[in-house]
């Protein structure tokens, strides 16, 4: 039985049902020694404790995409094929270009949001640069089927999960192509191709999306291998202009890492409540020797050129959880580099799904004007349902680097 799906759901509903039902008809009535009648009631007890945490798990899971399947909820799930040293690039030497084109086989993705806008759809993706053997979901703009774009390329957006989370997360919990389906309908948002591709590729770690040789590829799954399968078998624009990368909590780390390290696959990058240390998550790969901390900082990787890359980044969080790594790296920037650090106020909410759905019209508003060759304008403020009043996104001004809130 799926983790996700409704039947695990409903069924969890049930045992919660049959657990407070057993003992208001049975607690009186149960036959045999005091020893005996103790121990049935204590079961009892227990067997309703259980069914109630199982319930709540299931229901902040489906809420929060946090495990994908029972793998991923155990530890038993394993991504990794090889993780050969692939050098600074990433590419091992290799001329991607040359490689054969790579033919995927899609299906109609299942789980919450899969089948609304459209419809998203999945494939078991092989990387031939990585090693990395994983699930890859992409949802098709409205226009892409449309006979007057038969002719056009469309930009693609990567979206990262955080940890623990499910690729699924951004279509489930995010809902960002039921969001963006009417802005692109009308034409405020760029019609893009949308891949969200697993990023939890080992067991219980965070990889960091960073390359460990003998451990993990995942900045070449990320950057490469995904990125190939995608214009091999779609519509897409060319890297870098046609590309960008967004992602929420360690995903955000991710995202903004990717996009300074490779400024010649990624144009853009969206980080909400994100971190500069990948000391930021406590189970990252990276967070374990200083110098792979170093070469996985966003801020050390910026700081580090001597020619600005041409990039732009919004960077989104609050006080403590993403606005100071935001605005270190706003304060370190120059030109061509845009960096828009942006301080969300503490009454939109925590580290949740609740704080980042709202964002996603505006950050996307955003993301077209870069790819439209705008750097200025008037976003459409987001608004904060669950628990909080209406709050309005205040752009931010540099500032120290601060703490790391741990993921």
């Amino acid at each position: 039985m799926s983790l996700t799906g409704t039947p695990f759901l409903l069924t969890s509903i049930v045992f919660l049902a049959v657990a407070l039902i057993l003992p208001l008809l049975l607690w009186s009535r149960i036959p045999g020694p005091l020893v005996l009648r103790h121990a049935a009631r204590l079961l009892m007890l227990l067997f309703a404790q259980l069914t109630a945490v199982t319930l709540v798990f299931v229901l902040v899971n489906n809420a929060n995409s946090l495990y994908d399947n029972w793998a991923d909820l155990l530890g038993t799930g394993n991504h990794v094929q090889q993780a050969a040293d692939l050098g600074k690039d990433g590419t091992g030497g290799i001329q991607i270009k040359t490689l054969p084109k790579v033919r995927q086989a899609f299906t109609q993705a299942n789980g919450p949001g899969m089948h609304a806008a459209g419809g998203v759809r999945v494939t078991q993706l092989k990387g031939r640069v990585s090693g990395v053997d994983a699930e890859v979901y992409v949802w098709l703009p409205p226009q892409y089927n449309d006979p007057a774009y038969k002719d056009k390329k469309f930009p693609v957006v990567e979206l990262l999960s955080g940890y623990p989370g499910s690729a699924k997360a951004w279509f489930g919990s995010l809902k960002v192509h039921e969001q963006l389906l009417p802005l692109m309908q009308s034409g405020q948002v760029t019609p893009m191709i949308l891949v969200a591709p697993r990023t939890n590729l080992i067991a219980k770690v965070d990889t960091g999306c960073a390359n460990i040789p003998g451990t993990v590829n995942a900045d070449s799954w990320l950057s490469v291998d995904v990125p190939k399968m995608v214009t091999d078998n779609f519509r897409a624009q060319a890297a870098p202009n046609g590309w960008s990368v967004a992602g929420y909590s360690a995903g955000a780390h991710c995202a903004a890492k990717l996009a300074i390290a490779h400024p010649d696959r990624y144009r853009a990058a969206i980080s909400l409540s994100g971190y500069n240390d990948p000391l930021g998550e406590r189970n990252s790969l990276p967070a374990q020797s200083i110098q792979l901390r170093r070469q996985n900082n966003p801020y050390f990787l910026l700081k580090g050129y001597r020619i600005p890359p041409r990039i732009s980044l919004y960077l989104s969080g609050e006080s403590g959880d993403g606005y100071q790594a935001a605005a270190a790296l706003q304060q370190i920037a120059r030109p061509p580099t845009v960096v828009r650090a942006v301080l969300i106020p503490r009454s939109a909410g925590g580290h949740t799904m609740a704080l980042w759905r709202p964002q996603i019209p505006t950050v996307f508003t955003w993301l077209s004007q870069q790819l439209r060759g705008q750097v200025s304008g008037t976003l459409p403020q987001p608004h904060w349902t669950a628990g909080s009043k209406r709050a309005a996104l205040a752009s931010g001004s540099a500032s120290r680097a601060g703490a790391v809130r741990k993921r």
